[in-house]
């Protein structure tokens, strides 16, 4: 576990897990970490045993199916939460791609705890690439917390286009990352950039906390 927090106080804490393919020191897990530190969310980013295991020098097998992965990310909730540092405030669970997948699974269980307020769901990922008719929207639905989910417009797992034509749960808020990809990045002729859309997204996390905050 990679543990992170502010210089000064803190307003709230992210229990951030990484995608199906990269793991938890990738630029994007990194510079979305470095963003919510800046503005005073300590980031716990933690790896899954498969991901791990590749840096031990096992084989690169697969993940597992999300929903086998919902213990790993409790009980790496409950390492961040036993921590003597780790701040007052909301606690947030969420991740990039399958890592917020599972933490929207893992929101809607029985057993998580009372300090946990909310998910956050870097490119969720609605559908698999090409399969626009195989929705992934149970993790949403049955979500018992606010869900704040971060999504490039013309991402590959779900576009504007295709989620502004469903009805997602109220719980659900959605903030769109202009003309991103999986990765929330643009394409080199667009006017966004990755670092503004990157900035936006630890932007809307930080509003997120403050709104857990005072409810």
């Amino acid at each position: 576990m990679l543990f992170e927090a502010p210089e000064g106080p803190a307003k709230g804490t992210l229990v951030f897990a990484h995608g199906a393919g990269a793991n938890m020191e990738t630029p994007f897990m990194a510079r979305v970490a470095a963003g919510c530190v800046a503005r005073g969310i300590a980031v716990a980013r933690f790896e899954f045993a498969y991901m791990a295991g590749r840096r031990d020098g096992g084989k690169k097998r697969p993940p597992p199916r999300a929903d086998k992965l919902i213990v790993e990310f409790s009980e790496a909730l409950n390492e961040a939460l036993a921590r003597s540092d780790l701040p007052d405030g909301p606690v947030l669970i969420g991740g990039k791609s399958m890592g917020g997948r599972v933490a929207a699974m893992l929101s809607g269980t029985d057993d998580l705890s009372s300090r946990v307020k909310g998910v956050a769901c870097l490119g969720y990922p609605f559908h698999p690439p090409g399969k626009p008719d195989a929705w992934r929207l149970a993790p949403l639905e049955e979500a018992r917390l606010p869900v704040l989910i971060a999504q490039g417009e013309r991402d590959t797992f779900g576009t504007r286009a295709e989620i502004e034509a469903l009805a997602l749960p109220a719980h659900c808020r959605i903030v769109w990352l202009s003309d991103g990809n999986h990765d929330l990045a643009p394409r080199g002729k667009a006017e966004a950039t990755w670092s503004g859309n990157l900035e936006k997204t630890a932007e809307a996390i930080s509003g997120f906390v403050e709104g857990l905050g005072q409810g």
